[in-house]
């Protein structure tokens, strides 16, 4: 299984805007059948350039649904969040391929 993660940046002043819109986002993208489950996660790490940080973790079905999910959604889901918050948002988007996991059941 691949974890395509979205890490993005939000300038403060469109923070409660943008929280909003993505949890109507993260949706849209699982619509695409190309994801398993979705979490949204803020980091806590102070940024020097300021703002919030979050990362958007997808769990893909395969490569190809993930790959498949560049060739036919990407771009234009990308844009619907490019268009609303534009300069207001940085994000880098990385592959994560997982290796084991790993739980504990305490009794």
């Amino acid at each position: 299984m691949i974890i395509y993660n979205v890490t993005v940046n939000i300038d403060e002043s469109i923070h409660d805007e943008w929280l909003i819109w993505i949890k109507e986002h993260i949706p849209k993208v699982l619509g695409t059948g190309k994801f398993e489950k979705a979490t949204l996660s803020q980091v806590l790490v102070e940024e020097d350039m300021g703002g919030v940080t979050y990362s958007v973790q997808y769990r893909s079905y395969s490569r190809e649904a993930l790959d498949a999910y560049y060739r036919e959604d990407a771009d234009r889901l990308r844009n619907e969040g490019l268009k609303k918050f534009a300069d207001k948002m940085l994000a880098f988007r990385t592959e994560l391929q997982i290796v084991d996991e790993y739980t504990v059941n305490f009794k």
